[in-house]
């Protein structure tokens, strides 16, 4: 395979029966994945083997499989990504956890950005010092539009920064509650839970704060339900109640 790590006998015809198991022509493909129509007939055929990991994100994304399952055909792969409901109750309580989590991120030269509120960036800023250029902060009402365009436009964040060479991106993300109709708090709630499965083979480390003081008790009680791990006093742990999104998503 001249060097290429992926399974040049079979990635072509994984990524055919993907595109014909949702109905797409290579022209939705192409238009799907950001890909040259050349260069899709040249994967599906055989005759482009060594592809680069950019091309093999673009075409998993566009398929909705993951990078393992185009490589070797497996069906699963472990999750990459690390996502944590943080409840806290206190300004010091947020600085003293998230400043240090981003600070982190920043000595491990990964991608960060932070959506918060414009209190708690500044909480943030006030951590970090110097180093607060290195993130790139957001207010929370510019960037939680709704649930399909939070998700594309972190999508968008980490694809860019991927393609720019970043190791791994760290996400702080703060969702808002208050205001919500019951109907909307169902909404953002099943976003959460998704969440884990649009970004499951993504590296990505994400923290979303629940802020105890203005979130509903059983708000802050169901995150524990969409998030695989609690941020606590002692660290990251799993969370003991989590529940995986497709029975998330479909119980009433």
């Amino acid at each position: 395979m001249n060097g290429d790590t992926t399974d040049s006998a079979g990635i072509g015809d994984r990524v055919r029966a993907a595109r014909k198991r949702l109905g797409l022509t290579r022209e939705a493909l192409t238009f799907r994945s950001g890909l040259s129509w050349s260069a899709v007939t040249q994967v599906e055929s055989g005759r482009r083997t060594n592809l680069r990991p950019a091309t093999l994100a673009a075409l998993a994304r566009a398929l909705g499989v993951s990078i393992d399952y185009l490589v070797s055909g497996s069906p699963a792969q472990p999750p990459a990504l690390e996502h944590s409901v943080f409840a806290y109750a206190a300004d010091e309580q947020f600085q003293a956890k998230m400043g240090p989590f981003l600070a982190e991120g920043i000595e491990r030269s990964e991608a960060l950005i932070a959506v918060t509120t414009s209190a708690n960036i500044e909480l943030l800023r006030e951590h970090l010092g110097s180093d607060a250029g290195r993130v790139k902060f957001v207010n929370s009402s510019d960037f939680l539009i709704t649930p399909i365009a939070t998700l594309e436009a972190y999508r968008s964040f980490t694809d860019d920064e991927f393609a720019h060479g970043a190791p791994a991106v760290r996400i702080l993300g703060e969702p808002i509650w208050a205001g919500r109709s019951a109907a909307e708090v169902r909404q953002w709630t099943r976003y959460e839970s998704l969440f884990n499965l649009v970004f499951r083979a993504y590296p990505l480390t994400v923290v979303c704060p629940y802020d105890e003081r203005s979130v509903a008790p059983e708000i802050v009680s169901e995150a524990h339900l969409t998030h695989p791990h609690v941020l606590g006093e002692d660290g990251i742990s799993p969370s003991p109640r989590y529940t995986e999104p497709g029975r998330f998503a479909l119980e009433p």
